[in-house]
């Protein structure tokens, strides 16, 4: 038995943040020698909502580098831009005409994002979830690592998958193997600085709201001295009513290493004053080696670039193959 697959991706939308970095990619690092890697930059689902042409070349690239920064292994793991891959386009249009519309209407982001957008809701926002149902099914991924937010998402992959099997496939010949979300309960789910009932969002239109990865000092300080709390000496973990006490306690576990158990002890005495102060110092020392790798990568001309084209062969041979037994499987003519 080989290894499972893993896939995810990020979208190029501006810089990471401590949410994705300690809900996602630490994830990712951490078991990727367990498994076969597939890490995408999702640049097709950054233009489902209005987005800057001038500025999403350079948003892969930086996404693309911090993968590498945050101790993606080339290895045992593949790095590679959603858009290089054609297949993508074209799953993503052999699912829309086999996938229910009402499926897609009652998706919980759909509802919120549109609301947002007025009328200015584009067909790609509503659909993008069968491209990210492509994006996953062409590469056979065993599991995929997502919030409990985006569990909808792979539940929506599954049963795509089931009806492509059930209508085209055969118990004894699957078209399309169905994946498992995989998901860690700890810093899954990691919470705005500015409302600690909200998650830490690249959406949010205050800047205060989250820490970037590629913040400097100066910036993390300004914002953990700014950020949301509530007038209560002594901190601790599990009272709902203290959203903010909760994140930032959790966060400081995070990035400290520390268990839960031994934060709850140091901190159990302490005010906001001298809490902030800890976690500062505890966040810029955490983000400074990710940083530093990020600019060595960024400053050796040419090899971010190498790094996808290689990333680009593999994972296209995966997915071609993918692609070509389901329009096979659909009844489209192959010429050799």
């Amino acid at each position: 038995m080989g290894k499972q697959r893993v896939l995810s991706g990020v979208q190029p939308t501006g810089n990471l943040h401590l949410g994705n970095y300690l809900g996602a990619i630490r994830n990712w690092v951490e078991g990727q020698s367990q498994y076969d890697n597939l890490f995408c930059v999702v640049d097709l689902h950054a233009i489902t909502v209005p987005h800057n042409p001038a500025t999403l070349a350079e948003d892969t690239l930086s996404i693309a580098a911090l993968y590498l920064a945050c101790g993606i292994d080339l290895e045992c793991s593949t790095i590679f831009v959603q858009s290089h891959i054609p297949a993508h386009s074209e799953l993503a249009w052999l699912l829309n005409c086999i996938t229910p519309l009402n499926w897609l209407e009652r998706m919980i982001q759909f509802k919120e994002k549109a609301v947002k957008q007025g009328e200015n809701v584009s067909t790609g926002l509503l659909d993008y979830p069968v491209l990210m149902a492509a994006d996953i099914l062409l590469y056979d991924a065993d599991q995929v690592p997502v919030g409990e937010d985006q569990k909808q998402h792979i539940e929506l992959t599954r049963n795509i998958a089931i009806r492509v099997n059930d209508k085209f496939g055969s118990q004894e010949k699957l078209v399309l193997k169905l994946p498992e979300p995989m998901i860690r309960k700890t810093g899954a789910r990691v919470m705005s600085l500015t409302d600690g009932r909200r998650k830490m969002s690249k959406s949010d239109p205050s800047e205060l709201s989250r820490i970037n990865v590629l913040d400097s000092p100066e910036e993390i300080q300004k914002k953990i001295k700014r950020c949301k709390t509530d007038p209560i000496k002594g901190l601790w973990f599990d009272d709902p009513e203290r959203p903010e006490c909760e994140n930032l306690l959790t966060l400081y576990t995070l990035l400290s290493g520390k268990t839960k158990e031994e934060v709850a002890t140091e901190c159990r005495d302490m005010g906001w004053g001298k809490f902030k102060p800890l976690l500062t110092e505890v966040t810029i020392e955490a983000l400074k080696p990710i940083q530093q790798k990020y600019h060595d990568v960024r400053s050796e001309q040419g090899y971010l670039e190498s790094v996808l084209r290689e990333g680009r062969q593999k994972a296209e041979a995966i997915a071609n193959q993918t692609l070509s037994r389901v329009k096979t499987a659909l009844g489209f003519i192959a010429v050799t």
